[in-house]
């Protein structure tokens, strides 16, 4: 199985990739399926219920803004994170959603997000279930998605078959641990740098290794700036004070 850095190393909204980016990353892929069917001028509401760690501890991890986002339409790597706040606030304030940033619907969180404290879902802990009615109450689209660590998220027939597809790209230097690597790197006379971007060309240019590279650098420095030049408290609930700026 072959890893890139651009699946280790990926651009999240915080705090945490399993109870932020998967479950967005969810809600975007079901509100994607659902745009692209003939059902969805046909949808009247949404609901999206979390299970497992997911609905226990959802709720301080930001796991209900990040649905609402993903029904948005966004993603982790390209929403504005200091918009998510003013958005989310406007959502609950309004009893709107927008879903793919094109077709509003009614929302409540109350209703329509569900955190299921003491529930789970086979397979894994982290487990969401997303439903689309019509206005006659009928189920027009279900799915069941496992945040599965790291921000991935799989379907319940992958988890249920155990076939999770992995990528089987060839690489130039494929290695399965530390003392691999640093033996490739004597056997080699390459950097550890050098072959990570040897192995990375082999599923893409270096034009693109580039652009990815100076999107998750830029992100990271954003991160700084906004948390040096930022007074009041801290996001999560606890009432924690800026101590940076």
């Amino acid at each position: 199985m072959s890893i890139s850095v651009f699946d280790l190393f990926k651009i999240g909204i915080g705090p945490s990739s399993s109870h932020t980016v998967g479950p967005m990353c969810a809600a975007h892929g079901f509100i994607k399926g659902l745009r692209d069917s003939a059902e969805f001028g046909s949808v009247v509401r949404v609901k999206a219920e979390m299970y497992g760690s997911l609905g226990a501890t959802g709720k301080g991890h930001g796991t209900p803004g990040a649905v609402m986002m993903g029904l948005e339409g966004e993603l982790p790597e390209t929403i504005d994170v200091r918009s998510i706040d003013r958005r989310v606030e406007g959502i609950l304030s309004n009893g709107k959603i927008m879903l793919a940033g094109e077709y509003s619907i009614k929302y409540s969180q109350k209703n329509d997000l569900v955190l299921h404290r003491k529930k789970s879902l086979p397979y894994h802990p982290n487990g969401m279930k997303f439903s689309a009615f019509d206005a006659d109450k009928n189920l027009i689209q279900e799915r069941v998605y496992y945040s599965v660590g790291g921000g991935f998220v799989v379907d319940e027939a992958a988890a249920s078959a155990d076939c999770i597809i992995e990528d089987n790209t060839s690489i130039p230097y494929p290695f399965d641990s530390a003392h691999d690597l640093l033996a490739l790197c004597d056997k080699t006379g390459l950097t550890i740098s050098q072959l990570m971007w040897e192995n990375e060309l082999a599923w893409r240019s270096e034009e693109e290794i580039n652009l990815n590279l100076f999107k998750i650098w830029s992100a990271m420095q954003e991160c700084v700036d906004n948390g040096v030049s930022t007074r009041g408290i801290l996001p999560g609930g606890l009432k924690v004070k800026r101590r940076a700026s």
